[in-house]
């Protein structure tokens, strides 16, 4: 229960407005330590409720040491991206309805003037994008010596978009602050690391990994194509006769603009996501998909992560990212709330590869499957294994190496003399 947690009685009761039932196990580890006051450097992946393990921390510090005099934030949030700034912001609100408690949300795309509006009230949590936070500081129309509590949210992500020099002169603004909590995904690789030693202050690092009870909630296969008409042909049949709502990621705004199109002349409705749109369209295309409007949202990945809609029925991968990790958070878009759901990548030849980087990082195999009247022509390709020489081939090759290089074989020793 959250109430075990010595969360404050208005906390716990709008977490159970949420659906919020028992903290999940990276809520169980950051809520003591952080609220014991201590730097965090946590792991978990996606889907496992980090959102609500750094906000009630930082809600009920609010609410133990409540504000004196006016001032600026007290507890700032960093998001690499829009959709997870607004996805925060929107928690942040819903925790503290019961509160006094002020939210804001800045990010690039808004007109200025309603940033400054905001900049102004006396607001306890900001829930900010670097980039468009930095230009208000550069301005001075954002001021950082009230921020108690600094959070960075997906890190790996910050550092993956170039955000690393930003942050750091933010956090260097903020140097007065009381403590500091860095999330990620993962914490391999030396970057998330060297970016903790620059932030953090002896933290104490947490790892939550899924459960096999959380791994089964997403149930994943994979369809072979023959090429891309066979991979659309696969995909409309999905779409018509498996999901209730799915979202489909590609690799490109052009594969992205192609789908959208032929989707729509077969009868599909749907909105997409992209980089590089305009805010108000962002969100219309979001609202349209939550409210249930439209069924299908297309996406690259820049909404890989900032898509947090409970009834996603499908995940559907029409091309599979580069990197494994990004598969991992792609398929996080279903099966959230406690709920099943399904992610299903449409596979071509080229692609094997990527299937068995994927298989190697989850460590499991994705089951292939069939659509009877699509069944794929070619045989899936497997990799070719080195065959073991034999010890007569080792020997014809170093002789014929020695012959290459010049070498005489040595001479044999003359018989000895009889007397």
């Amino acid at each position: 229960m959250f109430s075990d947690l010595d969360l404050d009685d208005k906390l716990c009761r709008a977490t159970a407005d949420l659906g919020f039932k028992t903290p999940t196990s990276i809520q169980q580890l950051v809520i003591p330590e952080a609220m014991d006051g201590r730097d965090i450097l946590a792991s978990a992946p996606t889907g496992t409720g980090k959102t609500a393990a750094f906000l009630l921390p930082a809600l009920q510090f609010i609410l133990d040491y409540p504000r004196r005099d006016p001032g600026s934030t007290r507890v700032l949030i960093l998001e690499p991206t829009r959709e997870l700034a607004l996805q925060v912001f929107e928690q942040a609100q819903a925790l503290t309805r019961y509160t006094q408690i002020s939210c804001g949300c800045i990010t690039g795309g808004i007109n200025y003037g309603s940033d400054r509006d905001l900049l102004q009230a006396n607001l306890d949590i900001l829930v900010a994008t670097p980039g468009r936070l930095f230009e208000h500081i550069e301005k001075e129309s954002f001021d950082c010596r009230d921020i108690e509590i600094l959070i960075l949210d997906e890190a790996d992500r910050m550092l993956d978009m170039g955000f690393s020099t930003v942050v750091n002169q933010i956090s260097t603004e903020a140097r007065w602050r009381k403590q500091s909590m860095l999330f990620s995904a993962t914490l391999e690789g030396g970057g998330v690391a060297k970016f903790s030693r620059e932030i953090l202050k002896n933290p104490v690092t947490l790892e939550a990994q899924s459960s096999r009870k959380e791994h089964a909630k997403i149930h994943q296969w994979i369809h072979l194509a023959d090429d891309l008409n066979h991979k659309y042909q696969l995909l409309l049949h999905i779409l018509k006769e498996q999901t209730e709502s799915a979202v489909i990621f590609v690799r490109t705004r052009e594969r992205l603009m192609m789908l959208k199109d032929k989707l729509l002349s077969d009868g599909i409705e749907n909105c997409y996501l992209q980089g590089e749109m305009p805010q108000d369209k962002r969100n219309m295309a979001l609202a349209r998909f939550k409210s249930g409007e439209v069924k299908v949202l297309i996406a690259t990945d820049v909404a890989a992560r900032g898509i947090d809609v409970p009834d996603v029925s499908h995940v559907i991968n029409f091309d599979l990212p580069y990197k494994a990790d990004v598969y991992v958070h792609r398929i996080g878009r279903t099966g959230r709330a406690g709920k099943k759901g399904t992610a299903i990548s449409l596979v071509e030849a080229h692609d094997m590869d990527i299937v068995r980087k994927v298989e190697r990082y989850t460590e499991q195999q994705l089951r292939r499957r069939i659509i009877e009247q699509l069944r794929p022509k070619h045989k899936e390709s497997r990799p070719a294994k080195a065959k073991k020489k034999s010890k007569a081939a080792k020997v014809s090759k170093k002789k014929t190496t020695l012959k290459k290089k010049g070498a005489r074989p040595a001479r044999p020793k003359a018989p000895a003399k009889k007397d």
